[in-house]
């Protein structure tokens, strides 16, 4: 059985940091295309940041500078560093894994960790 479970979640003021972590168990991160997305009540689910199984990353304009994703084949687990915080970076943020074996798409998405940016 997959998943991919979150944690690293919390409170933290402007300014703060945060490192959210994504650890995988029936799957291999490093094959994958993995992602962090957020979503914030009422808004779109956004694309923060992606890493492939090459380890090319992108980020998206909103977080590029602030946030670093990563991956730690050892401990099969992706990261995210948030730096630099500010209340519109309160959301639920999932990790999710993409593969394409073939024509067969493989895509895995974990339940999420609470991110509040708050004084």
């Amino acid at each position: 059985q997959v998943q991919l479970m979150e944690s690293g979640g919390g409170l933290v003021q402007p300014g703060g940091s945060l490192r959210l972590s994504c650890a995988g168990s029936g799957i291999i991160v490093s094959v994958y295309a993995m992602s962090w997305y957020r979503q914030a009540p009422g808004k779109q689910r956004e694309l923060v940041a992606r890493i492939t199984s090459s380890g090319n990353t992108d980020y998206a304009n909103s977080v590029r500078g602030r946030f670093t994703i990563s991956r730690d084949s050892a401990k099969n687990t992706v990261y995210l560093q948030m730096n630099s915080l500010k209340p519109e970076d309160t959301a639920v943020y999932h990790c999710n894994g993409v593969r394409w074996v073939g024509t067969s798409l493989y895509e895995y998405r974990g339940q999420g960790t609470q991110v509040t940016v708050s004084s």
